[in-house]
C-alpha cells in the first residue's frame, strides 16, 4: 500500500528507522510511534519506498 502524503511516507520512514534499531523508540512521535506499534517492518517498508514526486504534503481526512 503506497503512502497518500509525504508525511505519511515521512513518519513511516522514521517508524522504519526504529523498527531497525537505528534511531531510538523514545525519539519518535505521533503518526511514526503509532506506525511504529501497529505495522510490521515490510509494512513500513512499503509506505516508506513510496515516489514523493506528485504527493501532496498532507491529506485531509
Amino acid at each position: 500500500m503506497p503512502a497518500k502524503s509525504k508525511a505519511q511516507q515521512k513518519a513511516a520512514g522514521a517508524a522504519l528507522s526504529a523498527k531497525r534499531g537505528e534511531t531510538k523508540k523514545s525519539e519518535l512521535r505521533g503518526a511514526s510511534k503509532d506506525m511504529y506499534e501497529s505495522m510490521s517492518e515490510n509494512q513500513l517498508e512499503d509506505f516508506a519506498s513510496t515516489k514523493r514526486k506528485g504527493k501532496p504534503e498532507h491529506v485531509k481526512k
